[in-house]
């Protein structure tokens, strides 16, 4: 299978995958160093590098899920929701060259179907609802709670971190959805009445004939999105320097999980996920909430920043120089707002709009 065939089920995490847009972030001093506990292995046995496997139980039956502790904070725990849907954890691995410094642990946990975790072959498991439980049942395997719970949801990760957040928040101390917006029938129309008029008249046209002929293993297909799509919208760098994590995890993309949510296309969705839409619900979220996006992002950026005024206490972040992989193309952004969020709520000096 071709690199080009690997990425062709991107979809969902690449393409569809409050204040007003942050400007350039000031100049922030050093973080302090990471308290001496945060790298001691916890318990008494064999130490095996903070990996958990969690059983959870479905209606289809009990599997197993990878979780991977880094650090220690009792105060500070981020449980990051990958993207896709069907991606891995291994494009969050960015996270280390900056959550360790400001002594802030997070848990990789690739969710049923995806990466180190159990991959079952029943589609009926792919489903929202049945998702949102197995976080929970991670959560209380993690031993999160209000006091320490912070969950972070990328893309589809963003979905379901929001779905979480509708049924179970009073488990979280804050909420960050990262470049998603809340509403699958706004997505699917600005990827066609504002991506797809930005792309070349001529390459649109030849995509739109593979996409009529249901042709989305042709070559062709992603050898015009890669330098047309992706390279603009989903992760702003060179494709041959985009991140060695970022081309691993998408490589492993689950395609059965990711066709079923989402559905085959990279300029709409038809799967599960179709109708989708929480915008109404966004006022009964109560927890500290942070939306991030990228000005270039496959989501309106307008929308992310318009989902902070409408929870109780939200702010918003919008990455002047990235797009749908903020994390990567504009890191400084995107980890310094991160930070600046989690320490604010931790300390109780977090307010609406104002990071």
């Amino acid at each position: 299978m071709t690199t080009m065939q690997k990425l062709s089920g991107l979809g969902w995490l690449l393409a569809g995958l409050f204040a007003a847009a942050c400007s350039t972030p000031a100049k922030t001093e050093a973080p302090a160093s990471p308290p001496g506990a945060y790298f001691q292995p916890t318990g008494t046995g064999v130490q095996d590098g903070g990996v958990q496997v969690i059983p959870i139980a479905t209606p289809r039956g009990k599997f197993n899920v990878w979780t991977k502790r880094f650090g220690n904070n009792p105060k500070i725990k981020v449980l990051l929701l990958n993207g896709g849907p069907g991606a891995t954890h291994e494009y969050f691995e960015c996270m280390e060259n900056f959550l360790p410094a400001a002594g802030v642990e997070f848990i990789y946990y690739d969710q049923l179907g995806c990466g180190n975790s159990d991959h079952p072959r029943d589609t009926a498991l792919w489903s929202l609802p049945r998702y949102v439980e197995e976080v929970e049942q991670v959560r209380k395997a993690l031993k999160l709670n209000k006091d320490n719970f912070y969950l972070l949801g990328h893309s589809w990760g963003g979905i379901l971190a929001a779905e979480y957040a509708f049924k179970y928040q009073q488990n979280l101390k804050g909420l960050i959805i990262s470049n998603m917006m809340m509403s699958c029938p706004a997505y699917g129309k600005y990827a066609q009445d504002v991506l797809a008029k930005q792309m070349n008249p001529a390459v649109l046209a030849e995509v739109r004939r593979i996409e009529a002929k249901k042709d989305f293993q042709n070559p062709r297909y992603m050898a015009l999105l890669m330098p047309n799509f992706y390279a603009e919208h989903i992760c702003r760098l060179p494709l041959d320097r985009w991140p060695e994590p970022v081309n691993r995890s998408f490589a492993k993309m689950n395609q059965s999980l990711y066709v079923t949510m989402q559905g085959p296309s990279e300029f709409g969705i038809s799967g599960k996920l179709l109708n989708w839409d929480r915008t109404q619900d966004l006022p009964k979220l109560s927890v500290p909430f942070l939306s991030i996006g990228g000005r270039y992002d496959t989501m309106d950026p307008a929308h992310m920043q318009w989902i902070a005024t409408q929870v109780q206490h939200g702010a918003s972040l919008i990455c002047p120089k990235g797009s749908h992989m903020s994390m990567y193309d504009d890191q400084p952004t995107y980890m310094q707002g991160l930070l600046k969020f989690v320490k604010a709520v931790d300390d109780n000096t977090f307010k609406a709009g104002v990071l």
